[in-house]
């Protein structure tokens, strides 16, 4: 994971600062930075927001399309989740066709929010076999200054949560100037994403870019709450170094507390 445009010097202060519990900006390892929300910056989308979590901004919107299902899912609707990862983000990024981190955001949101089972697929079905909604999800950072990822979790599932059903015509034609339902989701499950990110022997949550990037390897945790249980929908792990039996304990004693307190961190802000 670690990016040659990082100098050893600074991996090496970044390690050393890890190493004593610190981070330039003065939280713990396991905080987040402040997080902000601006919702309907789009009004052509059937929902949208930008989210701010410290200096990474990702906008995310959601339209609605008309298509045929996937065959081996004639009954339930779809979802298309795509990252378009663009100079404005970071001079990391090239103009083109979408590379693997791009590929991979979308990807990673997309798995964190279907397997949690937060959109009611069967309830976009029009005719069984034949017509479904496909709720189509794109997601533009605007400045990526580390975890991304998480961020831009966030920012899909409140822009799905905040989105709106167009109305459907009479001759199968969608309406887009007439929303009036909400899209067909569980009131329960809330998904999140918590990225961990390891260098030495410490493991930090929520890195800016320049820590992120002197780090080694990073494991990504799709995680709901279901009748009161905690739920691990997905993961991911990429990078040479790898994370231990006992890493991997206390990643698991570490998330229910991470989302309860991201949870309520969300909430206050709406």
């Amino acid at each position: 994971m670690t990016n040659m445009d990082l100098s050893n010097l600074t991996k090496e202060y970044i390690l050393k600062m890890f190493s004593m519990g610190k981070r330039f900006d003065g939280r713990d390892l396991l905080d987040f930075r402040n997080i902000e929300l601006v919702y309907d910056i789009s009004n052509k989308a059937e929902g949208s927001i930008s989210v701010k979590v410290g200096k990474t901004e990702v906008v995310v919107g959601v339209k609605l399309g008309i298509g045929e299902p996937y065959p081996d899912s004639p009954d339930k609707g779809n979802l298309m989740c795509t990252g378009e990862l663009l100079p404005i983000a970071s001079p990391r990024y090239e103009f083109g066709p979408p590379g693997f981190k791009a590929i991979e955001l979308g990807r990673l949101v997309d798995r964190a929010i279907r397997e949690s089972g937060m959109i009611e697929f069967k309830k976009l079905v029009i005719t069984p076999g034949e017509k479904v909604w496909t709720i189509y999800v794109d997601i533009y950072p605007l400045n990526d200054d580390g975890n991304l990822l998480d961020a831009a979790t966030i920012a899909t599932v409140l822009a799905l949560k905040n989105a709106k059903m167009p109305l459907l015509n009479e001759d199968g034609s969608i309406d887009y100037d007439k929303r009036k339902d909400s899209l067909p989701l569980s009131k329960e499950t809330n998904p999140l994403s918590f990225s961990f990110f390891k260098l030495g022997d410490a493991i930090v949550l929520d890195p800016t870019r320049e820590e992120e990037e002197a780090c080694d390897s990073r494991v990504t945790w799709g995680m709901s709450k279901w009748n009161g249980e905690y739920m691990i929908n997905s993961c991911q792990k990429i990078g040479a170094e790898v994370f231990s039996g006992e890493e991997i304990e206390k990643m698991m004693e570490i998330l229910p507390k991470k989302y309860e307190e991201m949870s309520r961190k969300i909430k206050s802000l709406h």
